[in-house]
């Protein structure tokens, strides 16, 4: 199992294909152990890839006195790109946190960011999305897990693909699965999330920025990531308005991965 000491803890992480490196990473999750399937097509086949557990998720650990944040979790990323001898990566950050992450390393470390892709992110943490966030965090501590896992799903999907895969989505092993039993790390997740504010520092941030906005995203749609194609001062914006706050489905996963792909290629 491939671990470095990062940034006072161990850091689990995996590569996967081979070519220019990048960096993809999401939400509260993993893209590791087994879970490299859920990559965009062609990412692999392209990029190597790098992958990893944030801090206290799989298996990297945490150090509990260290108070989390967006900022924390880019210094471990910059940590191991930087101790993987990685420069000038495709970064991809999707679906929450990976995304304000990203802006971060972005900001701080501009050799290591050839180009970026945010989606499902913010500028920061406004009073409707630190509310939503509070409450699936409240749903997790106060009713458990699995009515946390239903009440984030039911959010974050389409209400025709819930509906038609709700089996699979939801119970042990089903999305979101890595904060079964892990509160703690839950809670820390959505106290960096509710800290993150980039809007002083988005004119400083130089990398080429694709910024996707999900029209029927209720969570992190066009309201909070309209703002950073806006502050950026390289950007570019596209639509999918009938994606929701998680790109699922044959057709959507292709017109997702057109996107990406169309924009990656071009730097």
């Amino acid at each position: 199992m491939p671990t470095a000491y990062i940034n006072n803890h161990n850091m689990y992480y995996e590569i996967h294909g081979e070519g220019p490196p990048a960096v993809y990473i999401g939400g509260w999750d993993t893209f590791c152990h087994g879970r490299e399937g859920f990559l965009a097509r062609g990412m692999t086949e392209k990029y190597s890839v790098l992958l990893v557990d944030y801090r206290g998720i799989g298996e990297s650990d945490d150090d509990l006195s260290i108070t989390p944040s967006t900022e924390l979790y880019a210094d471990d990323i910059i940590g191991l790109l930087d101790h993987l001898g990685m420069t000038n990566t495709y970064f991809v950050g999707l679906v929450g946190i990976g995304a304000c992450i990203g802006q971060y390393v972005a900001l701080k470390r501009p050799d290591l960011v050839r180009c970026m892709v945010n989606m499902g992110c913010w500028t920061y943490s406004d009073e409707c999305l630190r509310d939503q966030l509070n409450a699936l965090a409240t749903m997790h501590e106060k009713a458990g897990f699995l009515a946390f896992q239903e009440l984030v799903a039911v959010y974050s999907f389409r209400p025709d693909y819930y509906i038609t895969n709700r089996q699979k989505l939801l119970g042990s092993g089903g999305v979101w699965g890595i904060l079964e039993g892990n509160l703690q790390a839950h809670l820390r997740f959505v106290e960096a999330c509710n800290g993150h504010d980039i809007r002083p520092h988005l004119k400083d941030i130089p990398a080429p920025t694709l910024v996707i906005h999900a029209g029927l995203d209720v969570i992190t749609g066009p309201r909070t990531t309209l703002p950073l194609e806006q502050g950026l001062r390289n950007s570019t914006g596209v639509s999918m308005n009938e994606v929701a706050h998680v790109v699922a489905g044959k057709e959507e996963k292709i017109a997702f991965c057109k996107i990406l792909h169309d924009f990656l290629d071009a730097h």
